[in-house]
């Protein structure tokens, strides 16, 4: 399906390990309720095989799914036509992460870097010789894949069935201790141990006052641009397989990315570096001509930036939750709010509205109320939702959580704290309480966006 952004659209945010068995067993109840409650589009967050502190925006691979989303892989079967031609239509990712994966089991866990050089330098023949002894498991993260590729499959065509569109997220950077940077270490910036010079993240700003350091290594830009791009290609087209609309995170960062010594503890000593960003979207548009993209411009956004996301008619974000100050131009504003726009109560990346309306100071509440056109006794998450969804944003999204009217206990990840994320789920019950999805559907019709039939 192509993605209509003329269309006023109600969405819901949501990451399938937040259904309450945490996979994708509840995919079709969750698409049964997003149906009844007539939200149209299910943005999710990065789908990929996170590490051991969950996030998905710290991946063992830019391609790979969580097997975790399924709570059963079907045993494999010898001779299945359709994992001979997933095999061959993936190897350009599948074969490095099957390796990868399996040498990391066989190495305790311990990251590619840390492995003995003749692993960890790629020595062609002792690859060989390790494939040749673990055929069966190297088999198996394939099939694993494959599996996980058919049950989106089927997802994708029961959502389609019910007219909801498919929102995915696709990180800007990769994680050191991946299979794409073991794979192809001449794509980023490291020295001769497999260790970054640089990592990511960005400075002191309203989420961290000393910043976010997040260490991931940068990108070799000049290789990427000698290359045609081609990771990236083969990335984008990857996502709009899975995809309706993909975000991406960070789209500062195709601009100019903020670079960090890596032996610096804080992001707060960088630097900005241009990065060719027009370049990688113009070779993108070149080969997919539309482009369902959603930039994700955040925080402290350049006329460079917003020079680059015009001229590929890219829509960006807004946060309500960000509207409450004295500045007229605030761009999260209601009123300041365009079509050409995705517009959140909040995002995973902040408080549930509630628990963020109850943290306030009581001149900020007023503030609020004033906004909102609150009156005494309104719900201010209800508040929230309703002045959101009457936006001109042709595409509104809530997080689950506020539609549940859900306290800080249910908030997804705090930035800058390492632990404790990415945890929460839905309570099974909530998917059939009737109360919830009429008060939704009425919200939706209220403020005349496309009701799912």
């Amino acid at each position: 399906m192509t993605y209509d952004f003329s269309q006023r659209r109600a969405g819901v945010l949501l990451h399938p390990t937040s259904l309450p068995s945490g996979t994708l067993d509840d995919a079709d109840t969750w698409l049964d309720f997003m149906q009844v409650s007539g939200l149209s589009v299910w943005q999710v967050l990065p789908l990929g095989v996170p590490q051991a502190d969950l996030s998905p925006y710290q991946c063992l691979s830019a391609f790979a799914t969580n097997p975790a989303l399924l709570t059963e892989i079907p045993p494999y079967q010898e001779g299945d036509a359709g994992f001979s031609r997933f095999c061959a239509e993936e190897s350009h990712w599948l074969d490095d992460y099957a390796l990868f994966v399996v040498l990391k089991e066989q190495h305790q866990g311990k990251p590619w870097y840390e492995w003995p050089s003749a692993y960890k330098q790629r020595d062609e023949d002792t690859l060989e010789l390790f494939r040749e002894q673990h055929q069966a498991s190297i088999r198996q993260i394939r099939w694993q894949q494959y599996q996980l590729r058919r049950r989106w499959q089927e997802l994708q065509r029961k959502a389609e069935a019910r007219q909801i569109r498919l929102f995915g997220d696709m990180p800007i950077f990769v994680a050191h201790d991946s299979a794409d940077v073991w794979a192809c270490p001449r794509r980023f910036l490291l020295d001769e141990d497999g260790q970054p010079t640089w990592v990511a993240g960005v400075p002191p700003d309203y989420f961290s006052e000393t910043g976010q350091r997040w260490g991931n290594p940068h990108y070799d830009w000049d290789y990427h641009l000698q290359e045609g791009f081609q990771w990236w290609l083969a990335r984008m087209r990857h996502h709009f397989r899975w995809f309706d609309l993909v975000r991406i995170d960070h789209f500062r960062g195709l601009q100019a990315v903020w670079m960090i010594p890596a032996q610096e503890q804080t992001a707060k000593n960088g630097h900005w570096q241009k990065v060719p960003g027009d370049a990688l979207l113009a070779t993108l548009q070149q080969s997919m001509q539309h482009l369902p993209l959603v930039a994700e411009d955040l925080g402290i956004i350049t006329p460079e930036v917003r020079t680059l996301k015009k001229k590929y008619d890219l829509p960006g974000m807004a946060v309500l939750q960000f509207a409450f100050d004295a500045f007229e131009d605030n761009p999260h504003k209601p009123v300041n709010i365009t079509p050409d726009c995705v517009a959140y109560t909040g995002t995973h990346d902040n408080d549930t509205t509630l628990g963020w309306y109850r943290s306030l100071d009581e001149d900020s509440r007023q503030l609020v109320q004033q906004t909102l056109h609150m009156q005494d006794g309104d719900d201010p998450v209800d508040a929230m939702i309703g002045t959101l969804f009457h936006t001109r944003a042709n595409l509104a999204v809530v997080p689950m959580q506020d539609f549940l009217k859900l306290g800080s206990e249910a908030r997804m990840n705090t930035p800058g704290v390492p632990n404790g994320n990415w945890r929460w789920r839905l309570a099974a019950q909530s998917l059939s309480a009737p109360d919830l999805s009429a008060h939704i559907l009425e919200q939706v019709i209220n403020s005349k966006r496309k009701v799912t039939p």
